[in-house]
């Protein structure tokens, strides 16, 4: 028999710990509120062997299968066949791989939610703790169509934002490589060319200097730069590897300016829309928390919410340490108050995410126009110089005849 972790308060409001065996957790819930517990946290103690053969799925096509899903049980299809079903339309290798191995779970006796946990992976702590409150609560279709629309709405959220950033990338880069390209191989050809403005004295300085460069960049100066960039990007690469280098990271992150409020209000978004559609299906206080924590993508913010999560377990509200953390806006802490005083926090905190969401939105797409014209001008500044540079020599060659 499974035995179960738990955390709960008796009649007195004292925090008590402990563990009890059961079939499944509702049969634990039934256990503890049989002895006057009010269970705060309940979790198996049994380790789950995740497999390690399946690749992420993309959030669109999980999107999609958690709806039909929910549309097959809606209609009366039993979960065996409606598993079947998917994994029988799907053209995705690795989504088909795993929708046959929940089949073949479910089909040996195990939950949705426990086969969903051995591939978390794939499906994430949220979706399966959502799935598991939907099927303990006999809601399981409303939960996957929570999760169908929690899941399209942040795979929308990344592809908007990767595609506002892409643009500029690109221009970035290429412009980068072009002007380099340009210097290296294509300005050395005037070097002979000016070798006589240059023993007359007569040649321009800003001709000389980017010959200089030319030069350099093209020899060891240019090789260094190289190896530097390089080594620098591999150390990088290792310290994000670490959780002092990735705390590093997400430090500087939301310190950046212009770009620091827009990852910062992002975060905080995922946070709140995640806790907000845990809450709303009946996940406990603690297990949201724990899985919104994970889902900011930013460990500042994140130790942030673990200092709450302590707070809670003393008795607590949550707004009080998240306005203590200073990391997160205020208007946003006075709307969390709010909701726990009016006890429809699961309410109030998709809203803010909304709210946020609409905000960076607004702050993203004016730094995107001012950064697109910016990259412009000085793509083309560089150009001109080295334009310049090359022009002069060649209208004072044509003056002294």
């Amino acid at each position: 028999m499974p035995e179960f972790t738990y955390t709960a308060r008796d009649n007195a409001g004292e925090k008590v710990s402990g563990s009890i065996a059961a079939e499944n957790r509702r049969e634990a819930l039934a256990t503890l509120s049989a002895k006057a517990l009010f269970p705060i946290e309940v979790d198996t103690t049994s380790k789950v062997v995740e497999d390690a053969r399946v690749r992420r799925v993309p959030g669109q096509l999980l999107a999609v299968a958690y709806g039909q899903l929910s549309d097959l049980l809606r209609s009366g299809v039993p979960l065996l066949r409606a598993l079947e079903v998917l994994q029988n339309q799907t053209s995705h290798a690795a989504l088909k791989h795993t929708l046959h191995q929940v089949h073949r779970h479910v089909k040996d006796g195990a939950t949705l939610a426990e086969a969903m946990s051995r591939f978390r992976r794939v499906f994430g702590d949220m979706a399966v703790s959502m799935v598991r409150a939907g099927g303990e609560g006999a809601f399981l279709e409303e939960a996957l169509a929570r999760v169908a629309a929690f899941t399209e709405t942040q795979d929308d959220l990344r592809k908007r934002t990767l595609g506002a950033v892409a643009y500029p990338a690109v221009l970035a880069v290429v412009g980068t490589v072009v002007v380099t390209v340009l210097i290296v191989f294509f300005v050395p050809k005037f070097d002979e060319l000016f070798a006589r403005l240059r023993d007359r004295g007569e040649l321009p300085a800003l001709t000389e200097w980017l010959l200089w460069t030319s030069r350099q960049l093209g020899g060891w100066l240019g090789l260094l730069i190289l190896a530097v960039v390089v080594l620098g990007g591999w150390s990088l690469a290792w310290r994000l590897r670490t959780d002092s280098g990735r705390l590093w990271f997400d430090r500087i992150k939301i310190r950046l300016p212009l770009a620091g409020k827009i990852f910062l209000n992002l975060a905080v978004a995922r946070f709140c829309r995640v806790l907000g559609t845990l809450l709303r299906n009946g996940v406990p206080i603690l297990r949201s928390l724990e899985i919104a924590r994970e889902a900011t993508g930013n460990r500042v913010l994140g130790a942030a919410v673990a200092d709450a999560t302590e707070n809670i377990t003393a008795g607590q509200t949550l707004a009080e340490p998240l306005a203590a953390s200073g990391r997160f806006p205020p208007t946003v802490v006075e709307m969390i108050a709010v909701g726990e005083q009016s006890n429809n926090l699961e309410e109030v905190l998709p809203n803010i995410a909304d709210s946020l969401e609409r905000q960076t939105w607004r702050r993203l797409d004016l730094a995107v126009r001012l950064l697109e014209p910016a990259l412009l001008v000085i793509l083309a500044g560089v150009v001109l110089v080295v334009v310049l540079a090359l022009l002069l020599p060649v209208f004072r060659l044509m003056s002294a005849f």
